[in-house]
């Protein structure tokens, strides 16, 4: 390839085009906005702790990939990431010249013409021609099943896997279109069309074709542009990224000066509502027509008895006039804690039988992914099963209760999955057996049986209303991970102290489950107002 078809371009004259990453593509147009007319006001801005644990893993993850990636390779060059731009992008180009297999840390120019942003951690030559762009994401591309096209990482060889089936991660396409179209300007890009996403587990990198999904980058990329041009006006609407968006303070106050509908129903449900002319709260506390054409977001009466909840500020209304909640002999609360996709590190669990109370921990120290998981994993099940046994020979009833489910049966299933074989480790099918069983009890579910929540049924939420406050004010998931890395030692020396902070956040968690589930079997349906068919009314 002629070093004239990969030089820069000059800039074109006129006012400057915005260079978008690919990542905005799938984030909130209205946040593109802000962030781009009132990136100024972001600069003393802390980033959200979530944020920086995850690209401090995705790092180490990147880290962990490369070196795997160098085994065995015939041909690789390492772009120095501390170089200037312009001698990382001449080393790119340099490298491509010479026909290298596999550049990792590539830089090539910035579409400044088309507004684009160059990103991919790694370009691999194609056997038919030209480089295929690679990303390495610390999420999974992959699970079992069939169908998925994936090469291993030794060999550039996409071949369609019988166990594996695809896990389609739309922003991972849309930068692999991206990065495509910027390899095209240099007459760079792979002669087969294909990009490569390498996941979380770093065993094989899945395959993509870049047509699939060029339509939908193509008509992303134009509204994204039309909006940081201003082309395009946006607005506030409440949806899962405010969660950690720095704009959502400003936003939460313009959608409460406006009963915004997105405050009671965020994301599809909100837009049903909309298509159906109910933009405001009290529009929908009023409702008196048919149900929404398209709406499939649940029971509709329980979005109206939300919206008037939320309008005499009323944080729970209940549904039923008794409450009632599974109880038994013996009672033991789990909480599990894991580290991103890596493993689940902690197994909490607090037994409460007629002779009191006492936590267990059961928890492995050893940084994940380690084999110890399976030890602590094995006596947690072993002593679960121990307890419930005891209580079926003594003629007592067992349940054994958890927060929103999801979570502990994802990793149930799943070390029982990883450690097949190992001694203790049961089988999925004994997993399957205890949590499809009526022992298991979601105290999530539970809620949402009883109770409707305008304001959510996160345990935070709903365990102060039970009396129950966190030894931690900082207590949370996300803060958890930053503890984790702390405690086991992943950036400096072990520190001691973030264990204990850990197991305390595991025992309140499970302590508050019980608080909760003990007060709804007592005092809740005293306290928490009665659905009446047109208002929330406190029973006398």
């Amino acid at each position: 390839m002629s070093e004239s078809k990969t030089s820069i371009e000059p800039r074109p004259v006129g006012p400057p085009v915005p260079l978008l990453g690919a990542d905005v593509l799938t984030r909130c147009g209205h946040r593109l906005y802000l962030d781009t007319a009132y990136h100024a006001l972001l600069r003393d801005v802390a980033e959200p702790v979530g944020v920086t644990l995850r690209r401090d893993a995705a790092r180490s993850h990147r880290d962990t990939v490369r070196l795997r990636l160098a085994q065995d390779r015939s041909s690789m060059v390492v772009i120095d990431a501390d170089a200037p731009t312009g001698d990382r992008i001449a080393a790119t180009l340099r490298a491509c010249g010479d026909g290298v297999e596999l550049i990792w840390g590539p830089r090539l120019p910035d579409d400044r013409r088309g507004g684009r942003r160059w990103r991919a951690e790694a370009l691999l030559a194609d056997p038919a021609g030209g480089y295929l762009p690679v990303l390495v994401v610390n999420h999974k591309v992959v699970d079992p099943g069939a169908g998925a096209l994936v090469s291993d990482l030794d060999r550039f060889d996409p071949q369609i896997a019988p166990t594996l089936k695809p896990r389609p991660q739309l922003r991972d396409q849309l930068m692999l279109n991206q990065a495509r179209l910027i390899l095209e300007q240099h007459d760079l890009a792979a002669a087969s069309g294909f990009g490569a996403v390498i996941g979380h587990d770093g065993r094989v990198m899945i395959v993509h074709r870049a047509a699939d999904s060029a339509p939908e980058y193509h008509r992303r990329f134009d509204e994204r542009m039309d909006i940081a041009t201003g082309r395009r006006i946006t607005g506030a609407g409440r949806i899962s990224e405010c969660r950690s968006c720095p704009w959502w303070s400003e936003c939460e106050r313009v959608l409460g000066e406006r009963h915004d509908i997105s405050l009671v129903a965020p994301g599809g449900r909100g837009e049903a509502l909309r298509a159906a002319g109910i933009t405001t709260i009290d529009q929908l506390a009023d409702w008196q027509g048919q149900l929404p054409t398209g709406w499939s977001k649940g029971d509709f009466a329980d979005a109206g008895v939300i919206a008037r909840a939320w309008l005499q500020q009323v944080p729970l209304v209940r549904r039923r006039p008794q409450v009632t909640v599974t109880r038994a002999d013996v009672e033991i609360d789990v909480d599990m804690e894991c580290y991103q996709e890596f493993g689940a590190y902690l197994w909490g669990a607090l037994e409460w039988t007629d002779g009191g109370e006492r936590y267990h921990p059961f928890v492995t120290w050893e940084p994940l992914p380690t084999d110890d998981e399976a030890r602590s994993f094995a006596e947690f099940w072993q002593w679960l099963m121990q307890r419930r046994a005891l209580a079926h020979r003594r003629g007592q009833t067992f349940a054994a209760y958890c927060y929103s489910r999801f979570a502990e049966d994802k990793w149930l299933l799943e070390s029982a999955r990883r450690f097949v074989g190992r001694p203790g480790i049961p089988t999925v099918e004994e997993i399957h057996a205890f949590i499809d069983s009526p022992e298991w009890v979601d105290m999530f579910e539970a809620v949402g049986h009883n109770f409707i929540a305008p304001g959510g049924r996160g345990l935070k939420k709903l365990a102060p209303m039970a009396g129950f406050a966190w030894r931690d004010d900082e207590a949370g998931g996300e803060a958890s991970m930053a503890w984790y890395r702390r405690a086991v030692g992943y950036d400096a020396a072990p520190d001691i102290g973030q264990r204990t902070r850990l197991l305390e956040y595991n025992e309140d968690d499970v302590r508050a489950t019980r608080a909760l589930r003990v007060w709804m079997s007592t005092r809740a349906t005293d306290e928490v107002p009665l659905i009446a068919p047109s208002s929330v009314a406190r029973v006398s």
